[in-house]
């Protein structure tokens, strides 16, 4: 049934969803953009900051799961009308991710030549020397990194997503204009490409902590809340953050696992997947975009213990990812062939890119939306525990089990692993549908009433 009056109007949504699509696609373009850079420094360092960057996505992923934790309190208390609360969790958000990233900080840099040896011990000694300077650099602008998200957290969870998308612009020129700098004026290697990314991060966590801070915005930072340890509003960011950042570390490692045996399939199908997943990346921009704004939809409604519009709001936002999905992989599906001009590959391994990337698209489509953003409104209505337990056992028992049997003993190669990545989404779309159907999520409560 129609509600009569809509919390959010179409107009909002698309405020929102907008603005998201277009900051994941831009630092998508950018960070091909310093691929294409990093590439005229050499093989070694080129080698290095990739190996590297697998590392940093660990920490990111652990930075952006304590951002949401606070993204949905704060939504919760934003659909509640209670302003001074939201600006006390966020307050109390950027406290914990100050310190949690400066521990994170402190640990990697004392310890980081013993990470990376064991890591990627095998490596040469001159990949690794430009492993170890490029890290080093990195694990500067963690802090940062935690600040920024603190702040972006925020301004999502109050519909602003145009505010990040304007910081996200200007801080991926500093980036490529320093990497041009760094690389080809001053050339200085890997620090030529590490360091405009501290400079490009440490700008977007001043100008988002800046903009928290003024007296103009609806939620705002309280140095009095900043200083000041509240137990029970840290348990309420916590207990929506540490199950998302197991969730993602778990996810992590698993990818890893997925790229050990991807190499045991020989040179022609390492090189189409690589392709491949580049590709899936653009392709997925659509799905990964409307996570945010289920939490902020749904964690508004849920604050205000609103079911009917949480309900209301999971159907409409669930028919409008079906469509924005649909239409934009099938876009990116069409533009493939021309993507593939760009390369330089066999006959018989550009057809393999096309059926990698038809597999991907067709259920990133139709079930990514519902294993994927369909999760994050669960989550932003408390439901955390449950998408967990989801989430980390069919990681594990379907997408990794099953890339080893289809992959390996069956001999499917990397087509057994692109059916396992699905296969896996499709399971979690039908669970986490039928706990949308259940009900079950409404008996959740993230904030004290």
């Amino acid at each position: 049934m129609e509600r009569r009056t809509e919390i959010f109007s179409d107009r909002e949504l698309k405020k929102m969803v907008v603005p998201l699509f277009l900051e994941q696609l831009l630092v998508m373009l950018v960070g091909l953009a310093d691929t294409l850079v990093i590439s005229y420094v050499g093989e070694d360092e080129v080698s290095g900051v990739s190996l590297v960057n697998q590392f940093n996505t660990i920490f990111i992923y652990l930075f952006t799961a304590l951002a949401s934790g606070g993204a949905v309190v704060v939504s919760q208390y934003i659909g509640r009308k209670e302003m001074e609360s939201a600006g006390r969790s966020a307050s109390q958000l950027l406290l914990f991710s100050t310190l949690f990233s400066v521990v994170i900080s402190v640990v990697a840099l004392v310890g980081n030549k013993a990470m990376l040896s064991l890591l990627f011990g095998r490596v040469e000694d001159s990949v690794m020397a430009a492993c170890v300077t490029y890290l080093k650099i990195s694990i500067y602008s963690y802090p940062a990194l935690a600040v920024y998200n603190s702040g972006a957290a925020i301004y999502r969870s109050l519909g602003k997503t145009n505010v990040t998308m304007y910081i996200s612009v200007c801080s991926n020129i500093i980036n490529i204009v320093g990497n041009v700098i760094g690389v080809f004026v001053l050339r200085v290697g890997v620090a030529g490409v590490a360091w405009p990314s501290f400079i490009a991060r440490t700008f977007s966590a001043v100008v988002i902590t800046i903009l928290c801070f003024q007296k103009k915005s609806a939620i705002q930072y309280h140095l009095h809340w900043i200083f000041r340890w509240d137990g029970n509003l840290m348990r309420s960011i916590l207990r929506i953050a540490i199950p998302n950042g197991a969730e993602n570390g778990i996810f992590q490692l698993v990818k890893v696992a997925l790229s050990s045996i991807v190499a045991l399939f020989g040179t022609y199908q390492i090189a189409a997947n690589g392709v491949a997943q580049s590709i899936w990346s653009l392709a997925a921009l659509a799905g990964v975009a409307m996570g945010p704004v289920f939490i902020t939809v749904i964690g508004q409604c849920m604050g205000n213990r609103d079911t009917e519009a949480s309900d209301y709001y999971f159907k409409k936002l669930m028919k409008l990812t079906l469509l924005l999905s649909s239409v934009w992989n099938l876009f990116v599906f069409l533009l493939t062939p021309l993507f593939l001009q760009f390369y330089s590959l066999a006959p018989a391994t550009k057809q393999l890119v096309i059926w990698l990337v038809l597999i991907h698209n067709v259920f990133n489509a139709l079930a990514f939306p519902f294993s994927g953003a369909l999760s994050n409104g669960l989550r932003a209505a408390g439901d955390v525990k449950f998408t967990m337990v989801v989430s980390i056992l069919s990681t594990i028992v379907v997408r990794l089990l099953l890339s080893y049997l289809l992959g390996i003993v069956l001999n499917m190669g990397v087509v057994g692993i692109a059916v396992a990545m699905v296969c896996d989404w499709v399971i979690r779309a039908v669970i986490f549908a039928g706990r949308l159907r259940s009900g079950k999520w409404k008996e959740f409560q993230v904030i004290d009433c």
